[in-house]
């Protein structure tokens, strides 16, 4: 297994319901591939340097994990389809 950190941006605009399920899901396609997290470290909401997607502010969420370099593209593909998640 190799040492990964993943930065995620979630839509501002989301509950906080919304925006622990949105962590919550990309932590569970971690552990259920076998991946050991080592941190999980929910930054809140900031502002961002530019606009992307006309968002000015996001929710930074950072991952600290172990992982096979399959499991990373398969949350990769689902930072892609998720519409909560502004960028990676």
């Amino acid at each position: 297994m190799r040492h990964y950190e993943t930065l995620f941006i979630i839509n501002p605009d989301l509950t906080e319901e919304d925006t622990a399920a949105a962590v919550e899901k990309f932590s569970s396609i971690l552990t259920d591939a076998g991946s050991s997290m080592v941190k999980t470290d929910l930054w809140g909401r900031r502002r961002l340097a530019y606009e992307v997607k006309k968002f000015s502010k996001g929710y930074y969420v950072l991952f600290e994990y172990g992982a096979l370099p399959e499991t990373v593209a398969e949350m990769e593909r689902n930072f892609k389809i998720d519409e909560r998640i502004i960028r990676y």
